[in-house]
């Protein structure tokens, strides 16, 4: 089975902005369907072959070995294929030596299959280009949590830590440890100047960091402080020039406001009088605000390289980061094997080196099966709305209700419906013939003496032209306005700035057409943007988050747990595009994307691990996941933006709680022993495992029975189980600890299984004591009185009064 190798450029309308620089930053993808290189074409070599970028993977870091050493391995490796007289040192553009081992170059298709055939080298592949997926968001978690699970929380979190204001304050990052806390990026940079960054009031940089800031364009060592303490870029090959880049991408300045906005939501301080333009006015912070920011630029306007994320991970990991937010992926469409994507690989030897990694799930929704990012130790991120949305309503004339409608405009249009109406259908143009298109405002369909002076009345779909083409096409033929019905993208606010356009439900769209037919001159007019707040219900899960079943490890439930992602406000780097009326750039921006999710989570994980030190990557994503919340601000089971209730192949575990995840009660754990068994029943043989493992246990070696159903019994905090069958039956185990401040707590099990599947679980109890910490229990699952085939979903809770220790499962009949 093959994972992700190819971000597919799609969904492209969801905000202005960012649909300009990726389909997965708003729904990023691997740039060409066949999977793009980040290498192109090179210098010719071995015979005249064309040479790309590949990268050379060779497991862990043997013991004892010096990076000089490892340094030196690579170069007489490469060396040995090249032709004879041509140094090494020409052909190589990346080393990778702290946190595992290989290296990136410039080869030709044969000496890539040369290189295969060597000793201790566990894969050779392309160098792939993958994309970015592109506020009160952490607020509204807070109250989210304390208003759904107040009673619930309240008194176990005050037994366990010592007392703070609020429990919100305490994940804000009040513990006593949060400074030391480092937060590291893989993203395209970031603005140093943004006042998130700004060090006031933080200590010495933390003993442990051993990282830099590295002078480029327009940036040097002094940019970094006591807050953003490092900064690192890498060689972006031929990914790293774009059309609209402001300068070199030789630095780890942000050209694109992604990494930026990134880490402001992962770590930014409390910025007070935050808004976009007035729009969303509040307090912008981050959700571990004390924790130091490192920023690796991987990423350019272009892309992101595989080769440059390997290095990010590889220096990440020797720097001494805590956390890594990764808000990047590959296509759901193209995939490749786990040992030839950069994310996965890179992240498995983080996380066994203690660093926890947080991806996003992808934006490929809302189809089934196009979650990315799906290895067993990442905690994979899908997005949710939340309480906020931006109104701009449609006035007609006569004595007609407003149609509610929303997007981000500052329309400077009359408050009063004087404005001539107009269909895309009524205005098409002579010399087309499809009225559909028109009906669409497809460019070119329409005819620009018909629309001059009017607003103007679009379908909008899926399938159809980008909407700021349509737009601009608008705007320049004279209309004074536009009205998209666009259902599915809504919920997302688009940036039109001072041109008038508001997005409808096709519900609204009905009554427009109904006053239109009515009248022989239909008048209205667009109201300009007001932020609206405390809107039901919230949170929702966003049409375009990526969706379960994993296609790589359909026995791995994932996504594993949700977070906002849709309009999030945060630091954004200067723009010359501005209102009319505004003569300084916003300091914020609106923005949506599971890349708006990941550093949400990854700022929770930052909290958690300052308040357990000791605690593994493991530990800290069960304490999130077991702890999330499936209710909305209504107290009702959470939907998607359809209005359909949703599963875990929506929302994994369901939405973080970062006050409940500081006490979780019980944890899963898992270290590099159980991801290696993972890999056996994956299929990978006992002599690529111990290539890519740090140290084995004594004899190990893949059982005989390995098999892709065993990855059930992986101690993961959720539980999918795929292909059971109605006749057959499934048993699966697993092992909690104790980690709460009662060492004696006795837990009992709560059942929610759906009709006709059967879940058992033994023991029904557990008993733990200061002597025993660890306790297993097994569940079965039986499909006989299954009514069809099909996807079943349920949960197993444990609590013992104070705590709710809350698992997932899914069952595939």
């Amino acid at each position: 089975m093959q994972l992700i190798a190819s971000l597919n450029n799609m969904y492209t309308s969801i905000d202005r902005s960012i649909t300009w620089w990726l389909p997965f930053c708003f729904m990023a993808l691997l740039a060409g369907a066949g999977g793009a290189t980040a290498g192109g074409r090179g210098k010719g070599g071995g015979g005249g072959e064309r040479r790309e970028v590949y990268v050379v993977y060779m497991g862990a870091v043997p013991p004892r070995t010096s990076p000089n050493l490892l340094l030196e391995s690579h170069l007489r490796l490469v060396g040995g294929v090249l032709t004879r007289g041509q140094p090494a040192e020409s052909v190589v553009v990346q080393q990778y030596k702290h946190g595992f081992s290989g290296f990136a170059a410039r080869l030709s298709k044969a000496e890539a299959a040369a290189l295969r055939r060597m000793p201790g080298v566990v894969s050779v592949f392309a160098d792939q280009v993958y994309q970015l997926h592109t506020t009160r968001s952490w607020d509204f978690l807070q109250q989210t949590a304390v208003k759904i699970d107040s009673t619930r929380r309240s008194s176990s979190l005050s037994a366990v830590k010592p007392a703070t204001s609020s429990a919100a304050a305490a994940a804000s990052s009040s513990s006593p440890t949060a400074g030391d806390t480092i937060i590291g990026l893989l993203d395209s940079g970031v603005w140093p100047e943004s006042p998130s960054f700004d060090d006031a009031g933080f200590g010495p940089v933390p003993a442990k960091w051993k990282g830099v800031c590295m002078a480029g364009d327009d940036f040097n060592s002094s940019n970094c402080n006591r807050k953003l303490i490092g900064a690192r870029y890498y060689d972006l090959g031929e990914v790293k020039w774009s059309r609209s880049a402001r300068r070199s991408g030789n630095s780890p300045r942000d050209e694109a406001g992604h990494g930026t906005h990134t880490s402001s939501t992962a770590a930014g301080n409390a910025v007070t009088g935050a808004s976009y333009y007035g729009l969303a006015p509040g307090t912008a912070k981050g959700g571990s605000a004390a924790s130091r920011v490192a920023m690796y630029r991987v990423c350019s306007e272009e892309g992101c390289p595989g080769s440059a994320i390997l290095a990010g991970f590889d220096d990440a990991i020797g720097d001494g980061v805590d956390v890594l937010s990764v808000s990047l992926g590959a296509s759901p469409y193209f995939r490749q094997d786990f040992s030839e994507d950069s994310i996965a690989i890179g992240s498995f030897h983080a996380v066994a080196k203690g660093v926890m990694v947080v991806c996003s799930a992808g934006n490929a929704g809302p189809d089934a099966a196009t979650v990315v990012n799906a290895a067993p130790w990442i905690l994979t991120v899908a997005a949710t709305t939340i309480d906020r949305v931006f109104e701009s309503d449609v006035l007609l004339g006569g004595n007609n209700s407003a149609v509610k409608g929303g997007a981000i405009n500052f329309s400077r249009l009359d408050k009063s419906p004087k404005y001539p109406l107009i269909t895309g259908e009524s205005a098409k143009s002579s010399s087309v013939s499809d009225t559909n298109s028109a009906s669409q405002c497809e460019p070119g369909t329409l005819d620009a003496s018909k629309i001059k002076g009017k607003i103007v009345l679009c379908h909008h779909s899926a399938g159809s032209s980008n909407k700021m083409e349509k737009v601009d096409e608008l705007k320049s033929a004279g209309a004074v306005g536009s009205i998209l019905v666009n259902d599915l993208e809504r919920a997302v606010a688009t940036a039109y700035l001072e041109f008038p356009v508001t997005e409808i439900t096709s519900a609204a769209a009905a009554d427009i057409h109904k006053y239109i037919a009515s009248t022989s001159e239909p008048v209205g007019t667009i109201a300009p943007t007001i932020t609206v707040t405390e809107y039901k219900p919230a949170p929702v899960v966003a049409y375009f988050s990526s969706r379960g079943p994993s296609a790589q490890t359909a026995n791995i439930l994932k996504p594993d747990v949700s977070a906002p992602g849709v309009n999030i406000l945060a630091s954004w780097i200067p723009t010359t595009t501005l209102p009319v009326g505004e003569s300084k750039a916003s300091q914020f921006n609106l923005v949506s994307g599971t890349s708006m999710a990941c550093p949400h989570v990854a700022g929770s994980a930052a909290t958690v691990k300052a308040w357990n030190p000791t605690w593994s990557p493991a530990a800290i994503r069960s304490a999130i996941m077991t702890t999330a919340t499936q209710l909305n601000n209504d107290k009702a089971p959470m939907t998607t933006d359809s209005g359909s209730q949703a599963t875990p192949y929506d929302y994994g575990a369901g939405q973080v709680n970062p006050t409940g995840s500081l006490d979780p009660g019980l944890v899963y754990e898992l270290g590099e022993d159980d991801y290696l068994q993972f890999l056996c029943n994956y299929g990978y043989n006992a002599s690529q495992i111990k290539l890519i493992a740090t140290s084995l246990p004594g004899g190990f070696s893949c059982a005989g029975n390995a098999s892709k159903d065993l990855i059930s019994d992986l101690n993961y905090p959720s539980i999918a189980v795929a292909g059971l069958g109605k006749a057959g039956s499934r048993t699966v185990s697993r092992v909690v600890t104790n980690v709460g401040a009662q060492e004696e707590a006795s837990y009992t099990v709560a059942v929610a299984a759906p009709a006709g599947l059967d879940v058992k679980v033994a023991p029904c109890k557990l008993e733990f004591t200061k002597s025993v910490k660890k306790l297993a229990f097994q569940v079965t699952f039986s499909g006989e009185n299954a009514a069809a085939k099909g996807d079943l979903s349920g949960s197993i809770t444990w609590s013992d009064g104070k705590h709710t220790v809350r698992s997932p499962f899914v069952v595939s009949i």
